[in-house]
């Protein structure tokens, strides 16, 4: 799987620009929301090869549209490697629920644009997910 394509959901504007420009730069197509309702309406409507999903948005929660998108026992997108990155802290009952729907779990206040793109690099070198 060769990740091309990124839809990052985030409503920080000053943060959702440092990923956008440095994924850009770094040759990824991207698109970005920030509000959770078109985050999943973006997601349902294009496939990406990576969403990256803030926890705390405007409109919908990014555990909501993660539930919509991999929970049920339906995966909707089952081709899409999906990042959380969040500066909400969870209890680690909520937070292991999550990772097992995602790829990485990371916090924000810890990702620099060069270790998100290392991450973005590390995951397209991951064999397809088990979606089982």
């Amino acid at each position: 799987m060769a990740i091309k394509s990124i839809l990052c959901i985030e409503d920080d504007r000053f943060i959702g620009e440092m990923y956008v420009r440095s994924l850009q730069k770094a040759g990824y197509d991207v698109d970005w929301m920030v509000d959770g309702a078109d985050g999943l309406v973006a997601a349902r409507n294009k496939e990406y090869d990576l969403i990256m999903l803030d926890i705390m948005l405007p409109e919908m929660r990014g555990s909501d549209i993660l539930k919509a998108l991999r929970g049920g026992g339906e995966d909707v997108v089952p081709n899409s490697r999906i990042i959380v990155l969040t500066n909400f802290d969870q209890d680690d009952e909520s937070r292991m629920a999550m990772e097992h729907d995602v790829d990485a779990y990371l916090i924000k206040a810890e990702i620099t644009p060069r270790k998100l793109l290392e991450l973005v690099a590390e995951l397209d070198q991951l064999p397809p997910r088990d979606t089982a």
